[in-house]
Parts: structure tokens; sequence; C-alpha cells
């Protein structure tokens, strides 16, 4: 084994180079190279070659090493601020408040940490339940064997919707088209062929020209291959991008979000610190002690716990969906799904019930035979590409009622696959002495290849009047609910057993087979709360649309209007911007159009999910702002969806929508809770600074104050929401934050003024002897308001009696009071220059934080009433 590492994967060529010597080898040579054989490698040596060449895992894929994500948690804008704060006070030996912010910012990250790790850990379990797995061949056995197990030399079997792997060559290829624009950028996919020898040598190609040569990060289209594998893991193609540089998912409405707020509070921290300093140190004469107070101040303005809440959200929910089986693969994918406000749908499976029975099969006047089940049997049982539904049902249907030993001896010796611009499939068989071509497919594709029509044993023409009749029995099926596919065939084609697209020509059309999928009865609740949770539904298919229009009309979609495929193609955007909002149905559609109708409305200001299992709704899943999928999806489905389902039903995804909701509202709780309080006390500071002959509080107990608030905070991912709250899509709006500041904030000023009333004139605290009196009276009510206050903030109800928070919020409200009342004639806090408070202030404390609730509910009822929304 140890000569190994002397082949070509670890000669010092560039990847470029040594994939095109392996591309232009013949495939002999290609095995020898690699030490394989077309059966595969043995067992104990794909042992050997895991354990040498590591897990099939690009950068990107692995795990961020605990030390990495120690170092994320510090790369904050508020713990830079803190840092700085930090810094500043340590220089000028204001050492109490160096180790109290040292504490706080210990404290943030260190919690941030904790809760990353864990994510990433459930992120990865999590994952382990949607494992993408490749058909790898063995000591000629071929099964299902994890994606991250693939090693150089292994044989891998490709089909329709399969991920490629690794960087490979073919060494067996039948129509095999492949989606390379992951690498290249090309829209259209490349046809892969086994022998490239017409293929000139230039000096200027790069192996991605090759035409034999498949690369990790691209996707089968249709057809079937079989590949050695060349490189793994970090040596590919795909590898060398992600080393350089992750691939970027872009800025969601929540990244911007949580940057807004961030960049709002540093510019209010930046204007209002200054101020502060320069009254305090103008009205005291104090500079240095006016400086200490102002870094204070910025640290109060700071709410460094804000990454960990935000963290601690997201996780929390993360794990709650994976209960409600729905599987995150994006943290930041819940809040979108919060603010989903349209959901785009696939017909089949979605709200139907994805157990697609065959029904009828019929001639082409519309009567019983037993002619159109055999040939259709024959091509569903015997093509080895992506078996849909109604191949299933096909077999099922003839199983249950036939026997194929009724059939004549059958060979199988052709096909070719199905893909989504001919919307057919074809199989090329033995039967008895002669050679039988079998294509069925969508009705309007298969009459544009017939030319002949099979009635009572007999082979006609096909003439417009037997055309006419034949679409009329189609369009009746179809509003009959049954969706319909043409089966025709055609004889010894060739004597040969090479079949390609240009054989499917007049050919003879044998009948029809008509297909019955029913809605879900749970669709029809959960399409009925989603439109009442805010959410519009939109069916995008590729199917027919009086099929899909009887479907909808039965689950609850309002279909006023349908646009097909054909007439989408010829509207300019604008048109069509202006129709998806109308629209609630699209039919006949390919891939590239469901990506742009997605595009067209996120343009106008909607959070767009889609939800989809094909290998068609790739690019709609990729362009959606929630890529929905399901764990029984074509593998390249799962890889571009964000959010999996590990049930195929809108209900669940109706709990996913709510949970992104609440993990949104209780974010937004602290947020609002937060800057509006830090508004509210830095005016109260400017203030008392230009009355008072002393600071309002010294900077070490305004950092002792902010620190217990924090902690308390720490409850707030676990609180309830309303469900009121619920009903609407959950969006950022920074002027909605302003707005709910300015209203909000002032009231905090108001009680802060009324508390330094109360010191100074009932308990006379008004000299420079009497400012520690003064410190521990503000320290308790101000200590106390803003975190009771969260309970009046949390719910536009009636705090306490509509609304009750959770009980880790009650609790920890419950020790924050505690830990006010006890502070100031405690031992720790003296530590702190506080004093115990004289019996009669506490009959004063509870009537202002009793009457500071009051006067914000009744700020809170008239926000609600003139703004229409609360958090």
């Amino acid at each position: 084994m140890a000569n190994q590492k002397k082949h070509i994967y670890t000669e010092k060529k560039s990847k470029n180079n040594q994939l095109k010597e392996l591309g232009y080898l013949t495939e002999e040579a290609v095995l020898k190279q690699l030490k394989t054989e077309a059966s595969g490698l043995s067992k104990s040596e794909a042992e050997k070659r895991l354990e040498e060449f590591g897990l099939n895992e690009v950068a990107s894929q692995k795990p961020i090493p605990w030390y990495l994500l120690l170092l994320q948690a510090f790369k904050d804008p508020f713990i830079y601020v803190l840092a700085l704060l930090l810094v500043v006070s340590a220089a000028t030996k204001d050492f109490e408040a160096s180790i109290v912010m040292s504490l706080m910012i210990l404290f943030s990250a260190g919690l941030h940490f904790i809760q990353e790790y864990r994510s990433q850990k459930a992120s990865l379990a999590l994952k382990e339940l949607i494992e993408t797995t490749c058909a790898v061949t063995r000591e000629g056995v071929t099964k299902e064997t994890p994606i991250d197990e693939v090693v150089p030399g292994d044989i891998i079997n490709l089909s329709t919707g399969d991920l490629i792997p690794a960087d490979a060559r073919l060494i067996w290829a039948k129509d095999l088209f492949v989606n390379q624009s992951s690498l290249t950028g090309e829209s259209m996919p490349i046809e892969k062929f086994v022998h490239i020898e017409n293929e000139k040598k230039d000096a200027n190609m790069t192996a991605l020209d090759l035409h034999n040569l498949a690369f990790m990060g691209t996707d089968v289209l249709s057809g079937q291959g079989k590949v050695v594998v060349l490189k793994t893991g970090e040596d590919t193609f795909f590898g060398d991008i992600a080393a350089k540089s992750s691939k970027s998912r872009g800025e969601t409405s929540f990244d911007r979000g949580v940057k807004n707020v961030s960049k709002l509070l540093i510019n209010f921290m930046l204007v209002m610190v200054p101020i502060v300093f320069l009254i305090n140190g103008i009205s005291k004469g104090d500079w240095g002690e006016a400086f200490f107070f102002s870094i204070a101040v910025a640290v109060g303005l700071t709410p460094e716990m804000l990454p960990m809440i935000i963290t601690s959200n997201l996780a929390k929910g993360a794990i709650t969906m994976s209960k409600k089986k729905v599987i995150v693969k994006e943290l930041n994918a819940i809040q979108n799904l919060g603010a989903m406000d349209v959901l785009c749908t696939d017909k089949t499976g979605t709200i139907t019930e994805d157990k697609v029975v065959l029904v009828r099969h019929i001639n082409p006047i519309g009567e019983e035979s037993d002619r159109v089940l055999e040939l259709a049997y024959m091509n569903s049982n015997y093509q080895t590409g992506w078996k849909n539904v109604m191949d299933h049902a096909v077999i099922e249907y003839f199983s249950e009622n036939r026997e194929e030993s009724e059939l004549e001896k059958i060979e199988k010796i052709d096909e070719i696959p199905f893909d989504f611009s001919r919307r057919r499939l074809t199989v090329a068989v033995k039967a008895g002495d002669q050679q039988l071509m079998i294509t069925k497919g969508a009705v309007e594709e298969m009459l544009k290849v017939c030319q002949y029509v099979e009635l009572n044993g007999e082979v006609v023409s096909l003439t417009p009047e037997l055309q006419k009749t034949m679409e009329e029995v189609s369009i009746k099926m179809n509003k009959e609910g049954m969706r319909a596919l043409g089966v025709a065939y055609k004889k010894n084609v060739h004597d040969s057993a090479v079949y390609s697209i240009k054989d499917e020509a007049d050919m003879v059309l044998v009948g029809f087979m008509g297909f019955l999928d029913p809605p879900k009865q749970s669709s029809i609740t959960a399409i009925q709360s989603l439109h009442e949770h805010g959410v519009n539904v939109k069916v995008l298919t590729g199917d027919n649309e009086i099929v899909a229009q009887k479907i909808c009309k039965e689950v609850g979609i309002e279909v006023n209007r349908v646009i097909l495929g054909t007439e989408l193609e010829t509207m300019d955007d604008k048109k069509l911007m202006d129709a998806t909002e109308e629209v609630n149905l699209f039919a006949k559609l390919n891939p590239t159009q469901k990506a742009r109708i997605i595009e067209l409305l996120q343009q106008k200001g909607h959070t767009v999910g889609f939800m989809g299992d094909g290998i068609n709704d790739a690019p709609a899943l990729r362009t959606a702002d929630v890529g929905i999928s399901v764990d029984t999806a074509a593998d390249i489905t799962k890889e571009a969806s964000s959010i999996i389902l590990l049930e195929k039903s809108l209900t669940v995804l109706e709990d996913g929508v709510l949970e992104g909701r609440t993990v949104f509202g209780n974010m937004m709780k602290y947020i609002k809770m937060t800057i509006s309080s830090n508004f509210g006390n830095v005016f109260s500071v400017l203030v008392a600074s230009a009355f008072l002959p002393f600071l309002p509080m010294l900077s070490i107990q305004l950092l002792v104050q902010n620190l217990i608030y924090d902690v308390a905070q720490l409850t707030i991912p676990w609180d309830k929401m309303d469900e009121e709250d619920l009903i609407k899509p959950a969006k950022w709006g920074t002027s909605d934050l302003l707005k709910f500041t300015f209203s909000v904030g002032p009231i905090s000023s108001i009680f802060d003024i009324l508390t330094f009333m109360l010191m100074w004139f009932v308990f006379h605290a008004n000299t420079v002897q009497d400012a520690a009196l003064f410190h521990s009276g503000w320290f308790v009510i101000g200590l106390i308001t803003q975190t009771v206050v969260v309970h009046v903030i949390r719910t536009k109800k009636i705090p306490f009696i509509q609304s009750r928070a959770s009980m880790s919020v009650i609790l920890s409200t419950i020790a924050v009071v505690a830990a006010a009342v006890l502070i100031p004639g405690s031992t720790f806090g003296t530590f702190f220059d506080f004093v115990a408070l004289p019996e009669n202030y506490w009959k004063w404390m509870i009537l202002i934080v009793l009457a500071y609730i009051v006067l914000t509910q009744i700020v809170k009822d008239i926000y609600i009433k003139v703004n229409k929304q609360w958090l």
C-alpha cells in the first residue's frame, strides 16, 4: 500500500494536467493506472484507501474545528466595542471596570461559542438523517454507499438525478447529460461520452472540456453512466474552489436585518456617548470621572448578548423543528421560513397523496385495452433510470392483475432515458423474434412522434379526425382528475441494439393510461391555515393544467387564471411580474421557468419558499429564499434545499412556518427591549448629568446593572408567543425599530427622573456625601423596571392576566428582582459602593414600578392602535 502514494494522485502536477492525462487514456489503461477493476475494489482495499485519502469531503462541508468556532464567537461588532473600552479602561487604571467588561466579553463570547458548538453538533447529527449516497460497485456488488466514503478507484453507477460524488472518468455511458453550471457557469447540459478520439489535444483545453470526465458538484440530468473515481475530497476541482473560498449563500433578509440593527445601535452609541462625556465634564469639572462614566454608558448601550440570543433562538428552533419532522440544514433558513409570505409548491406528493394509481388503460378511442397495459408495463419495468410514481403504479397494477409469464419472453436491449425537454421515455426489448421499441410520455409529446394508430389489432394512419377524437378522450380524462400518458411502439427499427432519440418518429399510438393522484385531506386544512397565516400558496407544476386546476379547486387554492409554460415564454419580465401577483397556478413549466417565476416574486418584495422533490425542481430550490424538500427526494434536490421535511406534507411545513415566526418574535423582543431601554437610560443620564452635583451612578455600578440584566435575558429564546403574533409573516424593519424606540424609550426616562426626584427630595440624597444612597436607589428601581417591563413588551395583551411568559422568563425576572433588592445592603454591594436603603424606600419603589408598568401598557395600546402592529 505504501507504493500506492507514488501513483498519479500525488504526483506534483497540476490537478488539471493529471485529470487531462487520465482523460486521454483508454478505459483499460485508466483502470490499470488506478489499480482497480470493472467489478470494483475489494472491501479491504476500499478501507485502506479511505484511511489513506480521508473522507470524501471538501472544506466547506467539514465541521468547523472548536478553536475556530471559539475565535468566531469574538467576531462581533459589539464585542469589538467592549474590547476597545476594556483596553481604554485598563490603560487609565480603571481596573474594576476592566474586570467587569472582561467578564461581559467572556460571558457573551463563551455562551455564543457553546451555543454554536452545540448547534453544529446537532446540525451534523440531523444531517445524518438525510445522508446523501451513491451506487458504488465493490467486489462485483452494487449498493448505496455514503458519498463521503467514496475513494479513488471506486466504480460508481450514475442515473438521472444523481449527484456526481467525485472527479471521475467514464467507462460506460448511455445518453448521459450532466449539469456542470456549478463549475463552469454553462446553463446548457453537457452530453458525456466514453470515447473522445475525435477530440483534438489542445494545450489550451482544460480537464473540464473533456467529454469523458465528470466532476464533483455536478449532477446527472438524464441518462445513465458508469465511472471510475479519479480524485476525491479536496483533490477535486470542486474541492479547490471550496478551499479558496467557501461558496457564498448570499445575504438573506435575516442577515440584512441583524446588520441593520447592529449598525443602528452602534451609530446611536457614537452620537450619545460624546454628549454624555461633554455634559458631565463641563458640569462636574472632573473630566477623568466623566470619561469613565461615558465608557460605562457606552457599555450600557452595547447589547453584547445579541449574537448569543440570536444563535440560541435559531438553535432552539432547529431542535424544536426536528421534533416536528423538519430538518434545518442552514440555521438562518428558520427566520426566512417565518418571513415567507409566498409558498410555491409542486403538485404531486405535496398537495396530493403521491400514491398514484393506474385507473384506466384504453385504446385511442377510449375503449379498455390490455394491449396498452402490456406495453406500458414493459416500458416501466425494464427502464433503469429514475422510476417515477407512475412507473411504480403501472408495475403494481400489472402485478396485481396479470402475470409476467403471460407475456412473450422479454429481453431488454436498449433504452432512451426520460428528459424534461422530450418528456418521453423509450425502452427497446426483444420479444420473440422481433425488436420492439416502446415509448410512453405526455400525450401532446407522443402525438408529435406518432403517424399511425392501432385499433382492434389493425394499424391505420393517424387522420385529423382520429387525432381530434384522441384529444377529446385525453381532455375527458383530465377533467375527471386523471393524468393521461400516451403509449406507442415501433417494430424492428434496427438490426443492432443501438437506439437514439431520432428513432422516436413515425410511431404507432396504441392508447392511453389514466392515473389518479387524489388530494390529501391534510392539504385542505394545511392550505387553509397557511392562508390564515398570511402565506399565499401558488402551484408551479410541469403537469397538465386541467388536472392541476381540479386539484387546486379541491384543496382550496383559488384559480381564476392559468399561465402555461408556452405563454410564459412570450411574456416579458414586467408583464409576468404583474401576473405572478394574481395567478396561483402555473402549469406545463420547465425547470428554468419555475426559477424565473420565483425570481420575479422576490423582486416584488416577497419572501418566497419553494417546495419540491423532483430533479427538475433543483433550480427553483436554489433560487428561493427557502428551498424545501423531502428526505426521499433526489440527491441534487436535497443538496439544493435549506429545509428538509421527513414527511411529505404541508402540515409539517405549516409547523415549520410557525416555529420560524416564534424564533423571529423572541429575537425581536430582546432587540426592542434592549434598544428602547438603552435609549431611555441614556436620556435619563443626560438629564441627571446636567443637574446633579455628582454622577447619577458610578461606572462600575452601571456595568454591574447591565451584566445582571443581560444574564436575565438569556431565557428569552424559550419564551412563548401569542397566537395572534404568529398570524402574519415576520419581517425586519429598521424604521419600525426607531418608531418603537422613540415611543417606548422615553417612558423609562420619565420614571428615572421621578426616581431622581424621590432620592433628592424625599431621602435628601442631594450632596456628594450622600451620592452612594442616590446611586443605590436608582440602581434598584432602574434594574427592576427594565427587567419587569419585559413582560409588558413581550405581548400585545395585558401582561400576567391575558398573557403570561414562559416559566423560565418568570423565574429569571424573580431572580433579578431578588438580586436588585439584596445587593445594596450586602457585603457584595459594598464592594461596588452601594449602601443599604431606608425601610420606607421599598413602598415608593413598588409604587414607581407599578406606575411604570401601567403607563407602558397605556402607551403600548396607543402604539398598536396607531401602527397596527407591535412586535
